[in-house]
C-alpha cells in the first residue's frame, strides 16, 4: 500500500495542467468486472482533489452487450447527463459520430500509447477515445494440480480437452466433487463472440468476416472448431457455462474448482488477493491452438478507452479528466491494483510493476498473439453482426441444431446484413 500512496501522492504533486478555474459536476458510465468500479473511484477521488470537479460514477451492468445498447439510447437521446463513457475498442466507428474529436486535446500524450490502440479509436481521422487499458485473455491453469499429475500445459486444444479430463477424473475421484476441467465465457452476449473468434480462428477458420469484407465463417474448420467446444459441454465444461460471463467463470475458477480457465488479465489479480483460496496455485499461459493447417494461438484483442459525449455541458473539463485518468501515473496505478494491462509503451518496463504485478511483463506473449474482432470492416454493422454470430454459436453449443447447418444460415443472414457494403 505504501507503494500505492507514493504514486498518488507524486500524482497529484506533479501531473496535469492548472484545474479550472470553476469547479463543475462531471459524470462517468462505465461497467466493469472484479474490482474496476472501486479503483476508477480511487482515480477520481485523486482527480477530484487535484481538479476541485465532483465525478459521479453510472455504474452498468458487466455485460459489453447491455451497455452498449444503453450507450446507444442515451447518445440517441442527447443525453447531457452524461459527460464521460468507458468504451469497448470495438465500439469507435458505431459510436465516432456523437462523441468529442480529441485529436487536439490529446496532441502531447499519444505517442506515449501502442500505436495500434490509438489508431483502434480513430475514425475518419478523428480520434473519438483515448485508452487506458487492453485486454488480450489468457489461459489459465492450476500449475499445483498439473503438477501433481504430471501434466504439462496444454499448446493445443485437444491437449486441453485431454488434461482437463485427466486432472477432473482424477480430483473428482479423491473427493472433490466439484472440480471441472474447463470454465469460459458460454452466455449468448458479445463475450461469446470473443471466446468463438479465438475457436474458430486458432483452427483456421478465419475471422467471421474478413478485413476486406468478406463473410468467411461458413467453412468445415470453423464448424469443426464449434463441435469440439460443443463436446465439451457437461463433460470437461458444466452445462451451465452457457449462462457464464466473465465473472461466473471467475467464481468457479477462484473458489478453486476448475483446472483451467479462459479470462482477462484483471482476474490474475483477483485469484492472487490475500482471502483467494488459489493464491500462488496458479499462472497463466497463451491460449491453445487448433490442429492442422493454419493453425495457431489467437487471442481477441480487448481493451477499453475513455470518450467524451457531444452533449456534455462540460467538455473541456471531461477532457481533462480523461486525460487525467489515461494518464502513465494512473495506468501505472490501476495496473497495480488490478492487473489490466496499460497502453502506454514505457510502463512494461516498469520496476514497480514487474515487482508488484509480474504477470504483465510476461503478458506481452499473450498480446502478441492477439487478434480484433471484424469491427473495422464491419463498421457500423458489427453489433448486429456480432450478434448473429454469438447466436449461431450459442444455438449449436445448446444442441440446437449442427454446426455445419447453423454456420451455414449465418453465412446468408450476414450476407443479406452486408447488402451491397458494409
Amino acid at each position: 500500500m505504501k507503494l500505492f500512496h507514493a504514486i498518488l501522492a507524486l500524482a497529484v504533486g506533479a501531473m496535469f495542467a492548472v484545474a479550472p478555474a470553476r469547479a463543475v459536476d462531471l459524470s462517468i458510465v462505465s461497467g466493469d468486472t472484479g474490482s474496476g468500479i472501486k479503483v476508477l473511484r480511487e482515480i477520481l477521488d485523486q482527480y477530484e482533489k487535484q481538479s476541485r470537479n465532483k465525478v459521479n460514477i453510472v455504474v452498468m451492468p458487466p455485460s459489453t452487450t447491455d451497455q452498449f445498447g444503453q450507450y446507444k439510447l442515451w447518445l440517441a437521446a442527447g443525453n447531457t447527463d452524461i459527460d464521460v463513457y468507458q468504451t469497448d475498442v470495438i465500439w469507435a466507428p458505431q459510436l465516432a459520430s456523437q462523441l468529442v474529436d480529441l485529436t487536439a486535446a490529446t496532441k502531447d500524450v499519444v505517442a506515449k500509447h501502442f500505436p495500434s490502440i490509438i489508431q483502434s479509436q480513430t475514425v475518419d481521422g478523428k480520434l473519438v477515445a483515448l485508452p487506458i487499458f487492453t485486454d488480450a485473455p489468457a489461459l489459465y491453469y492450476r500449475k499445483d494440480l498439473l503438477d501433481k499429475y504430471g501434466a504439462k500445459v496444454p499448446t493445443t486444444w485437444k491437449e486441453l480437452a485431454d488434461t482437463a479430463k485427466l486432472v477432473m477424473d482424477k480430483e473428482r475421484a479423491a473427493g472433490n466433487k466439484d472440480m471441472w476441467g474447463f470454465v469460459f465465457q458460454g452466455n449468448a452476449y458479445e463475450g461469446l463472440t470473443c471466446d468463438a473468434l479465438e475457436w474458430v480462428m486458432s483452427s483456421g477458420g478465419g475471422q467471421i468476416i474478413e478485413p476486406d469484407g468478406t463473410v468467411s465463417i461458413n467453412n468445415p474448420k470453423a464448424a469443426a472448431a464449434l463441435d469440439m467446444v460443443k463436446g465439451w459441454i457437461g463433460t470437461i465444461s458444466p452445462p451451465g457455462v452457457l449462462a457464464y460471463q466473465e465473472e461466473e467463470s471467475r467464481g468457479v475458477w477462484q473458489t478453486g474448482n476448475a483446472v483451467f480457465m479462459r479470462n482477462w488479465p484483471y482476474a490474475y489479480a483477483l485469484g492472487n488477493g490475500a482471502d483467494a483460496p488459489i493464491k500462488g496455485k496458479f499462472d497463466v499461459a497463451p491460449l491453445p491452438a487448433g490442429t492442422g493447417e493454419g493453425a495457431r494461438p489467437v487471442a481477441t484483442l480487448g481493451g477499453w478507452n475513455l470518450a467524451v459525449s457531444k452533449y456534455s455541458k462540460n467538455p473541456d473539463a471531461a477532457i481533462d479528466m480523461v486525460k487525467f485518468i489515461a494518464s502513465p501515473e494512473m495506468q501505472k496505478y490501476r495496473t497495480l491494483r488490478t492487473s489490466n494491462l496499460p497502453t502506454i509503451q514505457a510502463l512494461y518496463d516498469d520496476a514497480d510493476i514487474a515487482k508488484e504485478q509480474p504477470i504483465i511483463p510476461r503478458w506481452k506473449e499473450v498480446f502478441l498473439n492477439a487478434a480484433p474482432r471484424p469491427s473495422a470492416a464491419v463498421k457500423i454493422k458489427y453489433n448486429e453482426a456480432s450478434s448473429q454470430f454469438w447466436t449461431a454459436v450459442h444455438k449449436t453449443l445448446s444442441g440446437e441444431g449442427a454446426a455445419a447447418d447453423n454456420l451455414a444460415d449465418l453465412e446468408v443472414t450476414l450476407t443479406k446484413l452486408k447488402g451491397s457494403g458494409w
